[in-house]
């Protein structure tokens, strides 16, 4: 499966719309996804609205927990990768990233430490 790389910053604003969920490998046994480095995989999903009202939701599979990610916030995508994949008859993309971890709010003790004067 070939990887292409996507330009987040092109992406418009980014949101959680369904919080992380460990991705299952085997639904009859209930065994979750791992990477190769025994990390399990977790789904999260995400809304992407670039221009006007026009909302798509994709689905990302990331390594590891990502901490503090909740339904509806801002949320900052790193390394996101996308794969077209083809399964007999059935085709579709699927993407992965490195990381997805929450945006700080404006005003946030987070935001205004990294503006010194």
């Amino acid at each position: 499966m070939q990887s292409i790389p996507v330009d987040t910053s092109r992406l418009g604003v980014l949101r959680c719309a369904v919080g992380p969920e460990p991705k299952i490998a085997d639904f009859e046994s209930k065994e979750v996804k791992k990477d190769r480095d025994g990390n399990t995989i977790y789904s999260v999903a995400v809304t992407v609205r670039q221009e006007g009202r026009r909302v798509s939701v994709i689905e990302i599979a990331v390594p590891g927990e990502p901490k503090g990610v909740v339904e509806g916030a801002e949320v900052r995508v790193t390394g996101l990768e996308a794969f077209a994949w083809n399964m007999g008859e059935r085709h579709g993309i699927s993407f992965r990233a490195a990381a997805i971890t929450p945006v700080a709010p404006a005003g946030s003790s987070a935001a205004v430490k990294g503006g010194g004067a």
